[in-house]
């Protein structure tokens, strides 16, 4: 017997979202566990490109699940690749459990990475393609909320683990990763495929009934639905006579949506956010922060993470994704600069490393040692408003139908890409250039704001198949677009109006798909 259905929106988000979580609990299940005593003492003190190796590993098996993505989301379905995903996460963790080693610990978590690669690309995607126009922003936005709360949870079952003796402490706080991936795939048989992909595969009365069931109670006759399908159906039959393979990504003006959507994604790691993310306990120890009190004051920034996330759930879709990327970018550059500033020229050198931690050379007390706190925890502030939720939002919308899958996993590569070379390159970066760091990656936030005011237009507002005329050779300058104006309300007006499709059966007879 199959299981029935849900076909809330926000349901649906909530349960998919679980893979986003995973992501969240794999990287605290590190910056939890890397100041402990046991961690050091059972990985003979790891740092440098060690250290390194660890905490980029994951982001080496995402890229290892993205590359791979596309084509399985494309044949199976979004839903179900997301369960396939899960498969890996528990081999992955079961690993991590076991390991005798930092060899074993590595590939571990590349093997959970597999399984990251795959939900991060995907989840949005599935998200994206079941959601109305003028919610999608926050749909997404429970993607990376899913993120922040796995990374709070497992920071706290980190730090909870930490007062237990021994290997067992890691042990229990990686075994715990369990849980989630379980109800991840619990959840999934109810969960429907999403309609854009039944429509791409040809299961023409599957799309229909589960676009109407989530758009409108069930109503294939509702105006919205009949606007929707004629818009679906018509971009897709266009889509399915033009460049097909690889080419498609970069002929006829797709370059234009490959860019953008690779490259968003790609500053939002260039941002330098995972210096707070990973290794916000080093960047703490530098401000004089250790022990109890610097992990708690570490899982403070995780929750300040999460609720200003939280708030842009209820503006995302009304202020657009533009102003939200480049003034997110600039005031993240701003506080890059200003804790480098800080270290610069109030910190000292400690060439044996703060409380014989190799990774953090430099420490700073007093006024200034606050001033670098508060500005670490507004860097996150700004993040958590901007550039955290709203990459994931706006790499899921640039892509077409066809190329919506792969596109995404495009994009995710891009992502985990830069994850793996700055999660690899902090460790020693903090050893041997220290507060040059937080500098260089003021610059590269000044640089993604230029470049998303120059080459991303605006998507809030619109719906998936219109996102596609404005990438478009004669669309508009990315800098004159604003959220709304969406020509689907206008298609809605008319089929209410008697001039449109009389209902869904009528365009779907008139589109081979």
């Amino acid at each position: 017997m199959k299981p029935p259905k849900t076909y809330n929106t926000y349901f649906l988000a909530v349960i998919a979202t679980v893979g986003g979580m995973l992501f969240g609990f794999d990287i605290s299940s590190m910056s939890a566990i890397i100041g402990t005593a046991q961690y050091t003492d059972y990985f003979n003190d790891p740092h440098g490109i060690i250290q390194g190796a660890i905490g980029s590993a994951l982001a080496a098996g995402s890229v290892v699940g993205a590359l791979f993505a596309g084509p399985l989301s494309d044949r199976i379905s979004r839903r179900d690749s997301i369960f396939v995903a899960c498969l890996f996460w528990l081999v992955g963790t079961a690993v991590q459990v076991a390991c005798t080693g930092y060899g074993m610990l590595i590939a571990g978590r590349i093997i959970n990475g597999i399984c990251v690669g795959i939900t991060s690309s995907q989840v949005p995607v599935y998200l994206a393609e079941i959601a109305r126009k003028e919610k999608r922003g926050s749909i997404i936005v429970i993607q990376q909320l899913a993120i922040e709360w796995g990374i709070l949870f497992m920071y706290f079952i980190g730090y909870g683990c930490s007062f237990i003796a021994g290997p067992a402490s890691f042990r229990t706080a990686w075994g715990i990763q369990f849980v989630p991936a379980v109800c991840l795939m619990i959840g999934i048989p109810f969960l429907p495929r999403s309609p854009r992909w039944l429509a791409k595969v040809g299961r023409t009365k599957a799309a229909i009934s589960t676009l109407a069931k989530i758009q409108a109670h069930g109503d294939i006759h509702d105006p919205l639905v009949v606007a929707e399908w004629e818009e679906i159906t018509s971009i897709l039959a266009a889509e399915r006579q033009g460049q097909q393979g690889w080419r498609r990504f970069l002929q006829n003006g797709m370059w234009r949506r490959t860019f953008a959507g690779m490259s968003v994604q790609a500053w939002q790691q260039l941002s330098g956010a995972n210096v707070m993310t990973y290794y916000v306990v080093y960047v703490f120890q530098m401000a004089g922060l250790s022990g109890n009190i610097g992990l708690i004051s570490s899982g403070v920034q995780y929750a300040l993470f999460i609720i200003f996330t939280a708030l842009t759930f209820f503006f995302i879709d009304r202020t657009g994704r533009r102003p939200l990327l480049i003034y997110g970018a600039l005031g993240m550059g701003t506080c890059m600069f200003v804790v480098g500033g800080l270290l610069g020229n109030y910190g000292a050198y400690v060439p044996h490393g703060v409380g014989g931690n190799l990774n953090v050379v430099i420490s700073v007390t007093g006024p200034a040692a606050h001033t670098v706190i508060a500005f670490s925890y507004l860097l996150v502030i700004v993040y958590a408003l901007t550039l955290a939720p709203v990459a994931w939002v706006y790499a899921a919308e640039v892509w077409s139908l066809e190329t919506r899958a792969t596109g995404m996993a495009l994009a995710s590569i891009a992502n985990w890409l830069f994850n793996f070379a700055i999660g690899l390159f902090i460790p020693p970066a903090f050893h041997n250039i220290s507060w040059k760091t937080f500098v260089i990656f003021g610059l590269l936030c000044f640089g993604a704001a230029v470049q998303a005011f120059l080459t991303y237009p605006e998507t809030a507002g619109k719906s998936l198949e219109e996102i596609e005329v404005m990438f478009s050779k004669g669309g508009p300058k990315p800098w004159e677009t604003k959220p709304g104006e969406s020509l689907l309300d206008r298609k809605i007006e008319a089929v209410k109006e008697g001039k449109g499709r009389g209902s869904v059966v009528e365009v779907a007879s008139d589109h081979e798909i």
